[in-house]
């Protein structure tokens, strides 16, 4: 597909999916080149039990933790994660930053307003967005022009994983599994397929050959 592709407008689109089939990877490249901005959702997800931790609140006191969320001034923009106008992209990588948002992420006060922040965001951007998640077709975007849910075999899912961040296939596969159990069945904003959603396999695919599906389906006439 050439690069000169026509400008796009209008066009919000979804990619979800569980870790390790290639959601970032794909999303980043997909807005590369459709010359759009891309929103990463779990990146507000991260930042937020990072403000957790920094308040030195009990992970149980969920009154505590919606009201320190609510405060804050969550951002993106090009590609760093913003909070209260300060860069905290590789804090909120770390491991004790990860196992917060995990906890955090599954309160519906704290999932709430977070689809408020990731609206707002898409919408300041002339909703024209990428938008990376796990709940993004199902719950924050419903109406998207384009929604795609990624998927992949859980063995390659943590050989991908275990590869990137130089652990063992084994003990990644045990998380993957306890996590895809989760997030599956977390009573808000559960993982699952959006209506609609065109669902690729990327268990046997060049990540190349994903981005030019996911392109091609946003490009395709209305």
């Amino acid at each position: 597909m050439p690069d000169n592709l026509p400008p796009v407008t209008d066009l919000i689109l979804t990619i979800d999916g569980p870790a390790g089939t290639g959601k970032t990877t794909v999303s980043k490249a997909v807005a590369r080149r459709l010359d759009i901005p891309r929103l990463d959702t779990g990146a507000f997800y991260r930042a937020a039990g990072l403000a957790v931790l920094r308040a030195g609140i009990d992970l149980d006191d969920h009154v505590a933790i919606a009201e320190v969320v609510a405060g804050l001034d969550l951002d993106q923009a090009d590609g760093r994660m913003l909070m209260d106008g300060l860069d905290v992209s590789d804090e909120i990588r770390t491991q004790i930053a990860t196992e917060a948002s995990s906890r955090v992420s599954t309160l519906p006060e704290v999932r709430g307003l977070l689809v408020v922040y990731q609206r707002d965001w898409v919408a300041r951007h002339d909703n024209r967005a990428v938008v990376e998640g796990r709940d993004i077709g199902s719950v924050v975007f419903p109406d998207a022009t384009v929604k795609v849910y990624l998927d992949a075999r859980p063995e390659v899912r943590a050989q991908r994983r275990a590869e990137e961040i130089g652990d063992e296939v084994d003990g990644v596969l045990d998380e993957i599994r306890a996590r895809d159990q989760r997030d599956s069945t977390r009573e808000t904003s559960p993982l699952m397929v959006p209506h609609g959603a065109v669902v690729i396999d990327t268990s046997d695919m060049a990540i190349d050959d994903v981005v030019e599906m996911v392109v091609g389906l946003a490009l395709e006439p209305a």
